[in-house]
């Protein structure tokens, strides 16, 4: 999935608006706002392993959320328009234990993860202002909470672990104000801290977040 989603972002960063230098100019501000899939590691041990109580086979898969980005285009050279601004990226996904018949000893519980990202980035955009796309990245920090239900959230759920996202995308708009916009992102997670009576910390992890929705500009 991180190859494919890699290969994606070359593809939009060359798409045909690349060429299409006459026209508007991109921005001055652009703001989106996506539904987003992120793909959280379901079969890792060691993510379970940094929580108490939790199995390999309870953690959540692909979930859904929110990305919110607002981009500032400073000035363009050649072909390429350069920018800046940050990203808030909150995901969510939820686990179900397997359903057995009465009477039999349950095992496995539901556990919520949830992933809280946010960060300043840098974009280069290709096109013009009736449609482009980008490379745009940045370092920030995240929250990674992980806890069963009736739990309570731990100090590995409430760390800020640095965090680079990067990937790109592209801008469509039909419309003079509003358009349509898709984002493919990697989030490159470092490690959790180890705590007392709990020498694992979460593992440094990539994850993949693919996004659509709406730009307004």
């Amino acid at each position: 999935m991180t190859r494919f989603a890699l290969a994606l972002v070359v593809c939009l960063a060359v798409c045909p608006c690349a060429a299409a230098q006459q026209g508007p100019r991109i921005g001055p501000v652009v703001a989106d706002a996506h539904l987003t899939f992120p793909k959280f590691p379901g079969d890792s041990v060691e993510l379970a392993e940094s929580r108490d109580n939790i199995q390999q086979t309870d953690l959540p898969g692909l979930g859904r959320g929110i990305d919110v980005t607002a981009h500032l285009y400073l000035f363009r050279w050649r072909a390429v328009t350069f920018g800046v601004g940050g990203n808030l990226m909150i995901g969510r996904s939820t686990s179900t234990p397997p359903q057995v018949p009465p009477g039999t000893p349950a095992f496995g519980v539901a556990v919520t993860e949830r992933l809280t990202a946010i960060a300043p980035q840098i974009s280069l955009n290709f096109g013009n202002g009736n449609g482009w796309s980008y490379l745009s990245g940045g370092i920030g920090r995240v929250t990674w909470f992980i806890v069963p239900e009736g739990a309570t959230a731990t100090a590995a759920d409430e760390e800020q672990i640095q965090a680079i996202n990067y990937g790109g995308g592209a801008r469509w708009f039909k419309k003079k104000h509003v358009g349509f916009s898709l984002d493919v992102r990697i989030y490159a997670i470092n490690p959790g801290t180890p705590l007392p009576f709990h020498p694992v910390g979460s593992p440094r992890t990539n994850l993949l977040v693919i996004g659509a929705g709406v730009s307004v500009k």
